[in-house]
Order: C-alpha cells, then structure tokens, then sequence
C-alpha cells in the first residue's frame, strides 16, 4: 500500500491514483482529514493578523461587519491589492476639508480701503460706462491697503488698463518688485518673505500666492529679459563667469554675463558649447570676451582677455603651500611686478595706441623670459605633483601670451584684467546653492532667470538701486508701453544702421 505525502495537493494525479486502484477509501478519508486540519489553521492564523492589523487600519474592522457573503467571497490577497489601496485613499480624500474657493469679487471690493475710478484717456466720465471692478493689494506708505477700482470703458469698448498692476493681477507691481527682491536678491525663502511682508506692511499672503505672482512677473518680464539676451549678444566687452547649481537632483550650471549696461543670468543651464553658442552666437557676437581659461572658453571669440586673478591664485598657492621652494616664490613676484606694470600702462592716459602696443610687446617679452626659464630646464623624472603644476602654469601662461590674451586690457579702455566683479555678482547665488535653496523644476530656473537678470540691469542703470527708483522706472514702462532695455536696443539699431549707411 503505498504512503500519501501531499503538501499540496496535486487533483489530477489523485484521480489517477484512484481510478488505479492504487488508493484506497481510508487513504482518502486521511487526506481530507489534513486537509481540513490545515484549512481550520490557516483561519485562525487570518482571523489572529485581521485583529492585528485592525488596530492599524480602521476600515479593516468595519470590513468584518459587512455582510457575510461579501466578506467570505474576497480573498486576503484582494484586501491588499493596488484597488484595494486606491479605496482606502479615496476614502481620505473625502473626508478632507473641501477648500472653501475663491472669494468672489463682490466681497473683496466691499472689503476694499478706498475707491478709484478708471478713466480711458481723452475721454469723459459722460462717455464712457462702467465694465467692471477690481479689488487690487497696493503699498502706500510702506503699508498694505486694498484699492477697489472702477474700470469704466469708452464709446468702443475698450478697457483700460489700472496704473501699476499687471493684467489679471489682484496685487500692484510694487509687491511683485518687492516680493521678487526678498526672494531671488536677498536670498530668503517664500515663507520668510511672507512673514516679512505681513510683519511691515500688514499684507496678508499664503506661499502659494507668493509663488504664483512671481511666476506672474516673470511673465510680464519675458520681453525685458530677451532684449538683454540680444543686447549681450551684441555687446562690444563681455565678461562671464560660471559656478555650480541644481534643479531638483540634476547638477547644472549658473552662467552669468555682463556688459557694460546689462546683466543676464541663466540659471539651470549646461555649461558646454551649445549653451554658450546661445547665449552669443558665434555668427553675432563680435566683441571681446573676459572669462577664465576654462575649456569652453578657449579659441572662442576673435579677441579675448583672461582673467589674471585665476593665474596668480595658482601661483600664490605654490608659495603657500611650499615656503621652502625659493623658485615659487621668486617667480610670484616676478608675476605679481609684471601684472602691475601692465596695470599702470593701461592707466596711463598719455599714451596713444601705437604706445600701448609697444608697452604690451615689452610685457610679452618679460613673460616668456619668465616662462622659458622654468621650461626650459631640465625636468627630474620623478617630479612631485606641486612640480608639475608649476611646470603647468608656465605653459599655461605662455599659451595665453602666444594667443594675445593676457594684456588686451592694455590696449582697449573698459576692459578689465579679472572676473573678479563677476565673481561678485553671483557670490549670492553661490550662497544659495550652498543653503540648499536652488530650483526644484526648470520653469522655476527660468522664472528665477528672467526676474534676477532684470533686477540686476537695473542695479547698473539706475544712478541709485532702491525700492524707489526701481518702483518709478518699472512703473513708467507699464504706462509708456517701452523699457529702458527695448530703448537700449533701439539705440544700438540706430548706431549699427548709421555705421552701415557711413560704410
């Protein structure tokens, strides 16, 4: 009689055996025997979890008081599935707090402080009818206040637009201005800058709204800032700089340019050929560019100048770091009385160009005297690293010698010898990436791009950069219909034109 161990139960080959003969009718009543045993054992071990995990999810407990037919027929893998899991989560959902909705403009208006009527110009009060009315957030004397104006339209329908507020926008542009600074300039977070306004000027604002006026002024920028990309494209001097950011998780650049009257700043970029081919189109920009001697860079424009800082930080940090290395030293301060000598001839205002030219073949001359002494000695086999270097910031500068792109600062007015002021001028964004208080999507980098790349033309446009005159310049591009940028780029079309006419 042969012995049955079925820890599972295979039913095809039990009939099998059965219709063989080679199972008898104890043998089956056994198998059933255990097979019941096990079914009465897994319901208690489902029973003992059910209570369990009832102390964790409610709804499993009022799942076992629904009607037996329901409950039996759902098996514990359907209780834990994806559907399963998308009912529980549609359930907290409605038992959410629905938001109350926007408040209609009926109830702003009557909540609002004064009253304004808006007129079209050249057209009476007689004349014109009222089209609607808009509760708007302005700042009067440092203090938040709601202004409730009348829009009356004219004989032919149109509105016109209130003074200092963007379309569709319930907050004036001094709040958007402001909020802008707090935010990308001073470097604070939106909930601090709401806490800030509501603390000076009694403005109630969520982080929400916060966010969503400047992704406003952005907008209302997008014109400003693709004049200032063209504007650098066409600049005669150009400086830029380059340091580390973030959006999300991805590690991207911020590239900085400068030109004499405009800043652009392009946050969240890559720091590679195609971006800077944007940015200054190989076919449109002509001028000269001052940078580092980063690869990018390099054989780029028709005329550069590289930044002197970069060279001698590398030389003082030879010095420093190996006192006992006399040649370090001595060539530090060969390096450092040649960079002043080159500084004080392009100071010179008595000297003409041919003078100049003179002045920077002589500087050549000492700083490949300099150079060869150390190239052409003879090198040990087994040179230490700070050797290296030093033999490398030799070819280095003699490269940039050979290429004419250490003293061009020498030769043309305006030209500075360092980045120096560029590294300035994103020392506040490095701060921020430092803090962690980069872009989480690339629209907020580009948002972040246009409303830091305004602010900071401005800073170099107006004769005094504060709340004010910022205020009064922007305020008369919303009522003339032109910025001082779109006037920057007119006068250049004009200057290129007479050029061609005079050529």
């Amino acid at each position: 009689m042969r012995v049955l161990s079925f820890a599972i139960v295979d039913m095809q080959q039990l009939r099998q055996e059965a219709r063989s003969g080679h199972i008898s009718v104890e043998q089956l009543l056994d198998l059933l025997e255990k097979q019941q045993q096990t079914i009465q054992r897994l319901q208690r071990d489902r029973q003992r979890l059910r209570e369990r995990l009832a102390a964790y999810e409610p709804e499993v407990r009022s799942e076992d008081g629904n009607a037996a037919a329901s409950s039996s027929a759902e098996t514990p893998a359907a209780k834990y599935s994806l559907d399963a899991e998308e009912k529980r989560r549609q359930r907290r959902k409605r038992r959410k707090k629905k938001s109350p909705g926007r408040r209609p403009t009926e109830l702003k208006f009557a909540d609002a402080d004064r009253t304004q009527n808006i007129y079209p110009v050249g057209t009476g009060p007689a004349d014109c009818h009222l089209a609607r009315e808009r509760a708007v957030w302005r700042l009067q004397d440092n203090r938040a206040v709601r202004v409730g104006y009348r829009i009356f339209a004219g004989p032919d329908g149109k509105e016109p637009p209130i003074p200092g507020v963007t379309p569709r926008c319930e907050y004036g542009i001094e709040i958007l201005v402001v909020l802008a600074f707090l935010v990308y300039i001073i470097g604070m977070s939106l909930d601090k800058a709401c806490a800030v306004l509501a603390f000076f000027c009694q403005l109630p604002l969520r982080k929400s709204q916060a966010d969503a006026l400047l992704r406003q002024l952005a907008q209302h920028w997008q014109g400003e800032f693709d004049l200032l990309c063209d504007l650098i494209a066409h600049a005669a001097v150009v400086a830029m700089d380059e340091t580390g950011w973030k959006v999300g998780n991805a590690g991207c650049s911020l590239w900085a340019f400068a030109s004499q009257w405009q800043r652009l700043f392009v946050f969240g970029c890559h720091k590679d050929d195609a971006t800077l081919d944007q940015i200054l189109p190989p076919d449109v920009f002509d001028g000269i560019g001052v940078s580092d001697d980063y690869a990018v860079y390099r054989d780029r424009f028709r005329r550069a100048q590289k930044c002197w800082a970069h060279l001698l930080r590398k030389a003082i940090r030879l010095a420093l770091l190996h006192p006992r290395k006399t040649t370090y030293q001595h060539f530090l301060d060969q390096l450092l009385a040649l960079y002043r000598d080159a500084k004080r001839v392009a100071a010179d205002q008595r000297l003409g160009a041919q003078g100049r030219q003179q002045r920077v073949i002589d500087l050549d001359c000492r700083l490949g005297d300099l150079c060869r002494a150390i190239l052409d000695a003879p090198r040990p086999a087994d040179a230490k690293p700070h050797e290296c270097e030093f033999i490398n910031l030799a070819e280095e500068l003699l490269r940039l010698s050979l290429a004419e792109e250490l003293f061009t600062f020498v030769l043309v007015p305006g030209v500075q010898p360092t980045t120096n002021a560029m590294e300035r001028l994103i020392r506040s964004s490095t701060q921020d990436r430092k803090a962690g208080r980069t872009n989480k999507t690339a629209s907020g980098a580009r948002r972040r791009s246009i409303v830091v790349s305004v602010l900071e033309s401005l800073r170099v446009n107006l004769p005094t950069f504060n709340m004010a005159t910022v205020l009064l310049e922007v305020g008369r591009w919303m009522q003339d219909g032109i910025s001082l940028f779109a006037q920057q780029w007119q006068a250049l079309q004009a200057k290129l034109a007479t050029a061609a006419n005079t050529g």
